[in-house]
């Protein structure tokens, strides 16, 4: 029975931990997975709920923070080591950029035969200065080298991690896409649009239109505020913009808001033009009680964000950056590129008057996208890859 030690960043709610929880718990029978990683940070959830919900023990190493802290990323490699000496892994597999690097470097170390690394996303774009940006690219490839496959989530991140960034060569790269459970999506509609509209004073005769991830600056809320004040201005439709999530920049958006005389509250909209809900678990909820999807980023893995909107049936204005080609299906959506704000605005504007076509059209688009993201097909795939690279 091949043995396999996942190992996760932080259980902080989002994608990443969805994808690692499947995967632990959804490999086939012959193989043997413990599923570790560092907690939540401030301002974050904690996602334990959904490991835990597939019947998943995680370890939790209280060490492994997202900021880098010489003393915490020493003790967090010790721990690693420690883990990897007494569960003896055929395999080490890491997810994402801080558990790729302590955990690739503890699994070199222990001679793990097999080392896997997951790119969910990247920092090599729109982060960092430029100066730092050149030290974490070359640490990358590095890494790289200690590594038996990095696997990239779309066709686009591997051409950027293969010819854009030199991170390594295309031999060892292999793409396999996220995998979830959508099927919830789908499920209950009228009964989650009606609970979630409800909460939140959403009127039936209001557009919805939402925005779900971290409150940090590389998810650009700004442009967002900044869309729907556009959308206020210039259409006679009725709008409620919604926040879901929470972070650093919370207050730097409130005080935004203020600057522009733009109304907003927490928790409750009968008043405001914006609803921060802080994180929501039952995004299905959320979804099925919005009507149009935005994302903002100036950088971007594959945002699960954008797959479960799709899974729901709703349509999506978003940047272009990342992987989100990748994962936009035909008619489900619309691109600016970035820095395009202005045509960013214009398609939030159209998405709006046009919302009635766009809706119907969007919907026929869900047996699509959950064939596509399944997590079977995620398992089925990561099995392949593991069998390979044991057999080697």
């Amino acid at each position: 029975m091949p043995k396999v030690l996942r190992i996760i960043n932080r259980f902080n709610l989002g994608g990443i931990t969805y994808n690692v929880s499947y995967l632990s718990a959804y490999l086939p029978s012959e193989y043997e997975t413990l599923l570790i990683g560092g907690p939540e940070e401030d301002g974050e959830e904690s996602s334990l709920f959904i490991p835990h919900s597939l019947g998943l023990k995680p370890t939790i190493i209280k060490e492994l923070r997202r900021s880098i802290n010489p003393l915490n990323d020493y003790f967090a490699y010790r721990r690693i080591k420690k883990i990897i000496r007494d569960f003896k892994p055929d395999i080490v597999h890491t997810h994402a950029s801080k558990a790729g690097a302590i955990g690739r470097l503890a699994a070199a170390h222990c001679k793990v035969p097999v080392i896997v690394h997951t790119f969910h996303g990247h920092v090599f774009s729109n982060y960092f200065s430029g100066f730092k940006t050149s030290i974490f690219k070359s640490i990358e490839r590095y890494l790289a080298k200690k590594s038996s496959a990095i696997v990239a989530i779309s066709e686009i991140q591997k051409y950027q991690l293969t010819e854009l960034h030199g991170i390594c060569e295309k031999e060892k790269m292999r793409i396999i896409p996220l995998g979830f459970d959508l099927m919830r999506f789908t499920e209950n509609i009228n009964q989650k649009r009606n609970s979630f509209r409800e909460k939140f004073n959403i009127k039936d005769d209001e557009i919805a239109i939402g925005i779900i991830g971290r409150l940090a600056p590389i998810k650009n809320h700004f442009l967002f505020i900044d869309a729907i004040e556009h959308l206020l201005k210039n259409t006679n439709k009725k709008i409620k913009a919604v926040i879901i999530g929470d972070g650093e920049t919370k207050e730097q958006l409130n005080s935004y808001l203020q600057s522009k005389q733009l109304t907003y509250t927490w928790n409750a909209g009968e008043k405001a033009s914006f609803i921060f809900t802080s994180w929501i678990r039952e995004v299905d909820v959320a979804l099925a009680g919005l009507d149009l999807v935005c994302l903002t980023s100036l950088n971007e893995g594959t945002p699960v964000s954008l797959i479960e909107a799709q899974a729901a049936g709703k349509y999506v204005i978003s940047t272009n950056v990342g992987g989100i080609k990748d994962i936009l299906l035909p008619g489900a959506g619309i691109l600016s590129e970035l820095g395009e704000d202005a045509v960013y605005k214009k398609n939030l504007l159209n998405s709006v008057n046009n919302f009635e076509n766009l809706k119907n059209a969007s919907q026929s688009i869900q047996t699509n996208i959950i064939q596509r993201f399944n997590y079977t097909r995620l398992c089925g795939d990561m099995d392949k890859l593991y069998k390979e690279l044991l057999k080697r």
